[in-house]
C-alpha cells in the first residue's frame, strides 16, 4: 500500500498550486480521502476531504473554514489520485500536506511541504 503525495513547493502570495496523492495497493474508490497540514509543534489538521464512492470523480466534500473558497479537493479514481487545487495561497498555509485514506483500514502518506512567502 502507497500514497504519494507530489506537487508541493515554494510559490509567492496570491499563488496557486495543486497538489496529488497517488495511491496503489488498495481499492481506491472505496476509501474517503482526505488533506491535512501541519507545521512545527502543532497538531496535523484536516484541510478537506471527499467521500468514497463509485463515481469517477468523487461525491460530497469538506472544507476546514481556513481554506473554503480558496481550496478544492477532487478525485480521480481511474487514475487512483486524489488532489488539492490551492489558489489564493497566504502564508500561513504554509505546512506540510499529508494525503490520508480513510476506509477498512488507514492509510498516509509521507508529505509534501508547501511554502508560501515573498
Amino acid at each position: 500500500v502507497q500514497l504519494v503525495e507530489s506537487g508541493g513547493g515554494l510559490v509567492q502570495p496570491g499563488g496557486s498550486l495543486r497538489l496529488s496523492c497517488a495511491a496503489s495497493g488498495f481499492t481506491f474508490s472505496r476509501y474517503a480521502m482526505r488533506w491535512y497540514r501541519q507545521t512545527p509543534g502543532k497538531e496535523r489538521d484536516q484541510v478537506a476531504s471527499i467521500a468514497a464512492g463509485i463515481a469517477s470523480f468523487g461525491g460530497s466534500t469538506y472544507y476546514a473554514d481556513s481554506v473554503k473558497g480558496r481550496f478544492t479537493i477532487s478525485r480521480d479514481n481511474a487514475k487512483n489520485t486524489a488532489y488539492l487545487q490551492m489558489n489564493s495561497l497566504k502564508p500561513e498555509d504554509t505546512a506540510v500536506y499529508y494525503c490520508n485514506a480513510v476506509g477498512q483500514y488507514d492509510y498516509w502518506g509521507q508529505g509534501t511541504q508547501v511554502t508560501v512567502s515573498s
